[in-house]
Parts: structure tokens; C-alpha cells; sequence
């Protein structure tokens, strides 16, 4: 267990520079902030697997700081950081994107890595998955496997590419299902995601996408308990139930941490916004269950593929909001 502001050295080559300037790479050390905790086995835990990847590859000492869930903690980490020479911070989350904007220029020596932000400083970056296609994949999978046609999704916040994706993808599997979405407000309120659930289940609902990663788990642990299914976030969530959980949209966080860094390393990391999808390798489905007949499981392989290579779905006119 890595203790917090210990410092973690393996004993390889260090990439090290003269130059004190990001723009021209150069890991020497690395932090995370998490809004929460490193040990939710969702979101903080991907980040956290993103660090150790990063100090495995790199050979560099890392650093990582849990419950950073304001501007004054972030700003006093931040000092803490570049006082131990960190060059490189992550900040796990949207919401350092703007702290990250306010504490640039006041250290030009780091480079500051946020996501599904907007970054605006020269020495600032906001990684962000272009989650429509998981979302589209996720729609159809939920549309070919409802018994009641109904489907619906527990989405965090109204912005969620996945939202948009999941409808046309179920429309364009099946033009009669009826979709609803829930909105929770934040990534967290699981209370708030179970009462929406008790919604959408009363209404014969019977194939539901949580996609939020502070609720996700509960909902589908819930799902399960009725019998019915759900399509997994953000990790491969086919551990809580083989027969519950038919598929998953999965971001491979910790691999874009390394794309990152060996970005970073190179002088080759941009500024402002980069996005991400299936053809990066940091977003795939997950294990399918049995459930799921094998022709269908093929047809969306190969739409994948095509995907990957034209960057184009088929989509419905019949889309429902």
C-alpha cells in the first residue's frame, strides 16, 4: 500500500532533463488528485492504476493525494507537489480543470492533465473520451436484450455523449423500443440513483444503463436483486453478475495515462482539449454475457471495426429523446 505523500522510487533509469520547460517534456515526478478515494474500484481506482502504470513505465517517483474536492485543497497539494519536484499532476476529475486554469501560470514548470474539462492555458491539458460510439453499442445491446422494450439509462448529467449515443443506438437495433432517461445531477448520489431506478423498474423497465461511476455499482447490485439486467460503466462490470450484467462500456483509463505520459515525455503532449475513442484503445465493450447470442455479439464486433477505421455509425431518424 502506497502511503500518501511517500514518495514511490524504483530503482531504473530516470527521464530527466535540464530544461525546466514542459512544453519540451520530460517526466521527473508525478501526482494524482482524487475528489474522493483511490479505493472506490471504479473511477479513483482507475486513476490510481494510471499512476502506478506510469512509475512502473517511466521509472519515476509518484505521488497521489485522496479527498481533493475543493480549490483550496487543490491549490495547497499543488504547492506541495512542485515543491517535491513534480512536473506532471492529474487531476482525476472535471472539476480540476478549472482549478487547474487559476494555478497555470503561476507554475509554468508543471503540466496540468484534467478530464472532460476545458483547459485554457498554455500548460494545461483536458483528456476527454468520446463516449457516444460506448454509449451507441451500449443502446443497442440494452434494445436487443429487453423482453418489455423498455429500456432506460441513470445518466450522471445532461452533457454525457453516452446519453445522445445510447438512444440511437437502441433505435437503430430497434425502432419500437421505448427509452427514458434519468438524470442524478452529480457522479455520486446513489440514494438519488436508486429512487430513479425504482422509477424506471415501475414503468417495466428491464434493461438499465447506470452511467455514473459513484452509483453504478449499487444499481446494478439492485438490478440483480430483481432479476433484471444492466449494461456496465466505465469498467467491466461482468464480476457482479454474469447473468445481470450483459456488457459494459469501458474506458481504459490507466492506459491513457501512459499515452499521456509518453506524450509528455516526448514533447509531443498538447495543450486545450484531446479526445479519445475506440481507435486510441482506451475504450472497448466488455465481457458479454451468456445471455447474448453470439450473432449479435459479432454484428457489433464488426461495426467496431468499421467504426475504428471510417469514425462513422449508422444512426436512426427515429431517435427519441
Amino acid at each position: 500500500m502506497i502511503k500518501k505523500w511517500v514518495p514511490i522510487l524504483l530503482v531504473l533509469f530516470l527521464l530527466v532533463s535540464c530544461s525546466q520547460d514542459p512544453e519540451k517534456g520530460k517526466i521527473k515526478k508525478v501526482g494524482l488528485l482524487v475528489p474522493e478515494t483511490v479505493s472506490d474500484q471504479v473511477w479513483g481506482t482507475k486513476g490510481y492504476k494510471g499512476l502506478l502504470n506510469i512509475q512502473s513505465k517511466f521509472g519515476v517517483e509518484v505521488y497521489y493525494k485522496e479527498g481533493m474536492d475543493s480549490e483550496y485543497l487543490v491549490e495547497k497539494s499543488v504547492k506541495v507537489f512542485h515543491q517535491k519536484g513534480v512536473n506532471l499532476i492529474f487531476g482525476h476529475g472535471n472539476e480540476y480543470a478549472a482549478y487547474f486554469d487559476k494555478l497555470a501560470p503561476k507554475y509554468p514548470d508543471i503540466r496540468f492533465v484534467s478530464f472532460n474539462g476545458d483547459a485554457k492555458q498554455k500548460n494545461t491539458t483536458s483528456l476527454n473520451f468520446k463516449s457516444y460510439a460506448m454509449g451507441y453499442f451500449g443502446g443497442m445491446t440494452a434494445a436487443h436484450m429487453s423482453k418489455s422494450n423498455q429500456i432506460g439509462m441513470i445518466a450522471a448529467f445532461e452533457w454525457q455523449p453516452e446519453i445522445k449515443g445510447f438512444i440511437d443506438g437502441a433505435k437503430k437495433e430497434n425502432k419500437d423500443v421505448k427509452v427514458t432517461i434519468k438524470y442524478v445531477g452529480n457522479w455520486d448520489n446513489r440514494e438519488k440513483a436508486i429512487r430513479l431506478l425504482d422509477e424506471l423498474t415501475k414503468d417495466g423497465t428491464d434493461v438499465v444503463y447506470p452511467a455514473g461511476d459513484g452509483y453504478n455499482i449499487p444499481v446494478i447490485e439492485e438490478l440483480k436483486s430483481r432479476g433484471l439486467y444492466a449494461i456496465g460503466y466505465v469498467s467491466d462490470q461482468s464480476d457482479l453478475g454474469e447473468t445481470t450484467v450483459l456488457t459494459s462500456t469501458v474506458q481504459h483509463v490507466p492506459k491513457l495515462y501512459e499515452i499521456v505520459a509518453e506524450k509528455f515525455s516526448k514533447g509531443k503532449l498538447d495543450s486545450g482539449n484531446l479526445y479519445f475513442d475506440f481507435n486510441d484503445g482506451v475504450i472497448s465493450m466488455g465481457k458479454y454475457s451468456s445471455l447474448v447470442d453470439k450473432k449479435f455479439q459479432q454484428k457489433v464486433a464488426d461495426m467496431i471495426d468499421t467504426y475504428k477505421k471510417t469514425g462513422k455509425l449508422q444512426t436512426s431518424d427515429q431517435t427519441k429523446e
